[in-house]
């Protein structure tokens, strides 16, 4: 599943930390992917200097798309690591969270990917190459190390639509939209929903293209939908300037609105990263915000139940 919003400042790391984490809590094996070049994913996880020392020049998501072609000199499956905190912090012994780590450098790959994309004369050969670059994340996590290993696969993607960006909604089965109650993060909804149709109509087009991708196969990924994070809520209800932005995304855009939202909370996610801890783990009961992201969990692993067996 990847986790994306054309507008920062969402929430969108936090978020799919901390439902990583529950999700693994559960008893789940999952498998986080740091696609953004800020790298705060895999900064919630190590520290800096952790990241400096043991990944940062061989152990990135960045190493594997550098080279030829993605993936042709380095496995996906080499550069996983598990990060110690958190899986200690784990009560379900059958649970497990796992890493692929970002780099700051990666917000480089995007022109080196476009640049691969032009490297051929013939119009087979463009779109064979397009198959390839758009389609090598999935193609790596189709491989049987990362389908009998993990039961989540979350992508945390950069805010924008690049190649990299691309490659992860290719590899997804659905797309999940964290998005503040306000009008800038609301704004890009439906030019995403446009973005991301004309991106499986052109892959699924040259995949049929004389009746064959070269062992690709078509797409079909769908949004899940969006989650309204950082909510402002006064006496048990969402304040009403917020509650109009979140009606009108509901009434009027073309991705569907979750149930599920997460509140404004400085008290567990204003120190986000420094335990190495999601707050959804060390958090002592079950207070509100805890509760939401169990409800959060509840519908996102029914609908990615669901989109397996429908894929199956």
């Amino acid at each position: 599943m990847a986790v994306m919003n054309y507008k920062g400042g969402v929430g969108k790391t936090t978020l799919t930390a901390n439902l990583g984490a529950v999700a693994a809590s559960r008893g789940l094996r999952v498998l986080l992917i740091d696609l953004d070049p800020q790298t705060n994913l895999t900064f919630s996880f190590f520290s800096v200097d952790d990241w400096h020392d043991r990944l940062k020049d061989d152990r990135t998501i960045r190493q594997w798309y550098q080279g030829e072609m993605p993936g042709r000199e380095l496995s996906l499956a080499d550069l996983v690591v598990t990060p110690e905190r958190v899986n200690r912090a784990l009560e379900n012994p059958v649970g497990q969270l796992d890493l692929i780590s970002s780099h700051l450098g990666l917000i480089d790959i995007d022109l080196e990917l476009a640049a691969l994309l032009g490297g051929t004369t013939t119009l087979d050969g463009s779109k064979r190459r397009f198959l390839d670059l758009h389609g090598c994340l999935r193609q790596a996590l189709g491989d049987s190390h990362f389908s009998n290993a993990y039961d989540l696969v979350l992508i945390d993607c950069a805010p924008n639509f690049g190649l990299v960006t691309k490659t992860a909604i290719v590899a997804s089965e659905l797309i999940l939209v964290p998005a503040k109650a306000d009008y800038l993060s609301t704004l890009g909804l439906d030019y995403l929903v446009g973005n991301c149709a004309g991106l499986v109509e052109q892959f699924n087009d040259y995949v049929n293209h004389k009746g064959g991708g070269g062992g690709h196969t078509p797409i079909d990924p769908s949004f899940l939908g969006v989650v309204f994070t950082m909510v402002q809520i006064y006496s048990q209800q969402v304040t009403l300037a917020q509650h109009r932005y979140i009606e009108e995304v509901r009434e009027s855009s073309r991705v569907p609105v979750l149930k599920s939202m997460i509140r404004n909370s400085p008290k567990h996610f204003g120190n986000a990263g420094e335990s190495g801890v999601p707050a959804m783990l060390h958090n002592a009961g079950k207070d509100e915000v805890v509760k939401e992201f169990d409800q959060l969990a509840d519908e996102v692993l029914g609908a990615l139940a669901s989109s397996t067996g429908a894929h199956q």
